[in-house]
């Protein structure tokens, strides 16, 4: 059986990180991920998907995630079920995060360059302005493109 998931998307609020009675970090946050635009449809449509990060993944999201960050996910879904304070069953749909990457901040005033930043649930820490210049763009939009005859491409 297979259960991954991999997700690239804005958040869509601050990450904010709880702490467990055993004292464990986890962060619940929602990534909003753009649904392929069909050619009838004029406006865009997202989904909302749930996500929750534990330990220093979690602490991780808390000090450098911010509302509109780009990130990428990696981990499974998960679904559980408690019952609310008026009783009833309530059944909940979640990707556990295994990896998440910063892969943009939200544009600044402060001029800084944007970093790549990522950690995984083997509590490794990456950060890299590879890719990005100082305005948080990849370099594939640069506008520079490459002379490639279809004869040199393998396919």
């Amino acid at each position: 059986m297979i259960n991954r998931v991999v997700l690239v998307g804005r958040v869509t609020k601050d990450v904010e990180v709880r702490k467990t009675t055993s004292g464990l970090s986890v962060a619940q946050f929602t990534v909003a991920c753009n649904r392929r635009q069909s050619a009838n449809s004029p406006e865009r449509q997202a989904d909302f998907i749930n996500c929750v990060a534990w330990r220093q993944t979690a602490d991780f999201l808390s000090q450098y995630c911010k509302k509109g960050s780009l990130v990428g996910v990696e981990g499974r879904i998960q679904t559980r079920n408690y019952d609310n304070a008026e009783g009833r069953r309530v059944y909940v749909t979640e990707v556990v995060c295994d990896s998440v990457q910063l892969l943009a901040r939200p544009a600044s005033n402060s001029g800084t360059s944007t970093t790549n930043m990522a950690m995984n649930e083997h509590n490794s820490f990456t950060a890299d302005n590879a890719g990005f210049d100082d305005n948080g763009f990849d370099d594939f939009t640069s506008g520079v493109s490459l002379d490639i005859s279809s004869d040199d491409l393998p396919f």
